[in-house]
């Protein structure tokens, strides 16, 4: 026998009520929750694969160039400068892969970098050609010298500004700020909130049609936890690798603690490449989750809809 709402039952205005909050809050969450996940895992690659390397590259320059001037100073020439100067250039040109390196003017600043320390090896180099002690030797090296440490125009100080603007650039993608917080907050609130909407709906079907169990709306709900539960989980293993990575890349790195800091930091972010791309799962999970929401009360609303007269 087919319910009706003679009588002035509600059941149809009740179960069009609940179709429409679950469906609301189903959306809401995905959304919410997309949105959330992104903000946290949406910086980890591009960290892992192009700011902290370009952090450890411009270190690596400057301590290259640290130890050329210490042997620039030699009586004699020394082989080691060439090497140090090679592996400065060499730390340039990885560094200036990545294209996210203080934009435009980043990479003319490389480029000018670059020219400058050709200039600086040059001058070093007339230097250590001309005899122990004359005019001319020191006058080269002291030319020499002011190329690599002049204050604000040297090369030593252009390497440290973009050296300053990527840790700046590390900062922004290892931060867990202000908005972050109130997205994960309304995420949570909007989990909850679904929860007892399921929860409230199943009694409610129950009370009505003697039905025990709705199996879509225990799916829903068995779905919107594992969802939240993993992205979570997710989310707090990538942002302790990115606090990591933070604290590690935080301060000027010399010798042999550069390869060190490049290993730790890639292990700090492993796998943070395969969780980003797991936020595709929660619009599918999401798509899924309203599927379950209206298949769960579609055949009761359909027995409860209006007929023409």
């Amino acid at each position: 026998m087919r319910p009706s709402d003679e009588g002035g039952s509600t059941t149809a205005r009740d179960l069009a009520l609940r179709h429409r909050l679950l469906l609301a809050l189903s959306a809401l969450l995905t959304l919410s929750l997309f949105v959330s996940y992104q903000g946290v895992h949406g910086d980890a690659d591009p960290l892992r694969t192009s700011t902290a390397p370009a952090v450890l590259s411009l270190d690596t320059a400057l301590y290259a160039l640290g130890e050329a001037q210490r042997d620039a100073a030699q009586p004699a020439p020394t082989s080691d400068f060439q090497k140090q100067i090679s592996v400065a250039v060499q730390s340039l040109a990885a560094a200036a892969a990545d294209d996210d390196l203080g934009g435009a003017g980043g990479r003319q600043a490389l480029q000018t970098v670059a020219g400058l320390i050709t200039v600086y090896a040059d001058k070093v180099q007339r230097s250590q050609l001309q005899p122990d002690g004359s005019v001319l030797r020191e006058a080269y090296l002291s030319y020499a010298t002011g190329v690599l440490t002049e204050k604000g125009s040297g090369i030593r100080a252009r390497l440290k500004t973009l050296q300053r603007q990527q840790r700046a650039a590390v900062h922004r993608q290892t931060s867990f700020g202000p908005l972050l917080w109130l997205g994960w907050s309304v995420t949570l609130l909007l989990a909850l909130a679904l929860a007892a909407a399921l929860l409230e709906t199943q009694r409610f079907l129950r009370r009505r049609f003697r039905r025990r169990y709705n199996r879509q709306l225990i799916a829903a709900g068995l779905l919107s936890l594992t969802g939240v539960v993993v992205t979570v989980l997710f989310t707090v293993w990538t942002q302790a690798g990115l606090s990591d990575t933070r604290a590690l890349l935080d301060r000027p790195l010399t010798g042999p603690h550069i390869p060190d800091a490049g290993r730790l930091t890639a292990s700090y972010l492993a796998g943070t490449g395969l969780r980003a791309a797991a936020a595709v799962w929660i619009l599918i999970g999401g798509v899924l989750l309203m599927a379950l929401a209206e298949t769960g009360l579609r055949r009761h609303i359909n027995d409860y809809r209006f007929r023409p007269r």
